[in-house]
């Protein structure tokens, strides 16, 4: 499926309902591996769409969910990673003796997901578990992988479901590649 947005076009790659699927999924899957007694960190901004959705769905199965927020950077306004993880909003709760889960959008170098999961272990966090709503594991430059991730994909740039081109397309009910031009 393919949608049209002024000169270009967005490949649909994951429509709203197997999105919807593969999260009510994993929220199973974090319940049946954990005591579903989570703080749930959510690494913005990408990730608030997929993060909202998944804490819905984990206290429908029977977590019981608290949500924190931290804000981590190494995009800036681009497309490619800097390389350098910056820390611009730290959390408000304190994680000693926690157990976390620590949801972002995309694993792709690995880098961001490294930086945080060593901050919180740092911090005291009893455990962390990690889970991503998309992987391009062909783009890894840390060796870290994912507990728990929603769609693997080839490493393409995708928008849409929360995930953004210099601010456009994060309110999308889908995931897809942006191509230009007609089709």
């Amino acid at each position: 499926m393919t949608q049209k947005n002024g000169e270009e076009r967005i490949d649909v790659l994951f429509s709203a309902d197997e999105i919807q699927e593969r999260v009510e999924t994993l929220a199973r899957d974090i319940v049946a591996q954990t005591d579903g007694d989570l703080l749930v960190v959510v690494i913005l901004k990408g990730s608030f769409v997929f993060a909202a959705d998944l804490v819905r769905a984990l206290e429908r199965n029977g977590a019981s969910a608290r949500v924190d927020f931290i804000t981590l950077s190494s995009y800036y306004e681009g497309t490619e990673s800097t390389g350098r993880v910056a820390l611009t909003h730290d959390l408000s709760d304190d994680v000693t003796g926690q157990n976390l889960l620590i949801v972002d959008d995309i694993l792709e170098s690995g880098r961001t997901l490294a930086f945080a999961r060593k901050t919180m272990l740092e911090r005291g966090a009893a455990s962390v578990r990690t889970c991503m709503l998309l992987d391009k594991p062909d783009r890894r430059k840390v060796p870290v992988e994912a507990d728990f991730v929603g769609f693997s994909i080839p490493p393409e740039f995708v928008v849409g479901y929360g995930l953004d081109l210099a601010h456009r397309y994060r309110g999308l009910p889908y995931i897809g590649r942006v191509t230009q031009g007609e089709g």
